[in-house]
């Protein structure tokens, strides 16, 4: 069978438009910030529109610091001149892999076991205190039973409107 030219150069092209596309990934880079200005920073930066920069990334557990995916930091330096709670950019570049945890959403639920004792802190119930009895991780919901209720009875709310006051693993 004839190989197909047109085929293999389609492919090639492919190729090493991954490549090309892994490499403009790896160039992030972290600028230190004044405390709690991350998202006024960012918000600065991204109004600036600048070709060289790609992505902007603040999350709320990095404290002090904006990740920014840009081709080179010479860009991202005349930008922050002007940014006033940008203080400077962190030397050395950062990869995908070392910020993918800031990328991947964490469960409501995450560290809530069953036995804990919480508040609910939004609904009907807001500010009455309850025992977990079961947690549904996969529709990010609890199921409590309330402590100041004449009957027991289950009621089952979502992982943001509980905050844990004693945990009942310790």
């Amino acid at each position: 069978m004839p190989v197909d030219e047109n085929e293999s150069v389609e492919q090639q092209v492919e190729e090493e438009s991954v490549v090309v596309s892994q490499q403009a990934l790896s160039n992030i880079y972290a600028i230190k910030t004044t405390a709690s200005q991350e998202q006024a920073v960012s918000d600065m930066i991204a109004g600036k529109e600048h070709p060289a920069i790609h992505a902007i990334l603040s999350p709320d557990s990095l404290t002090s610091y904006v990740m920014v995916e840009a081709d080179e930091p010479d860009a991202i330096g005349l930008i922050i001149e002007e940014i006033p709670h940008a203080r400077t950019i962190i030397s050395g570049k950062s990869s995908i892999e070392e910020i993918g945890h800031f990328l991947t959403p964490k469960s409501d639920v995450e560290g809530i076991s069953e036995g804990d004792i919480i508040e609910l802190v939004a609904g009907p119930f807001k500010g009455e205190r309850a025992q977990v009895q079961r947690i549904d991780e996969s529709k990010d919901q609890v199921t409590v039973e309330l402590y100041e209720a004449t009957v027991p009875i289950p009621v089952t709310v979502r992982g943001d409107q509980i905050r844990v006051l004693d945990s009942g693993d310790r």
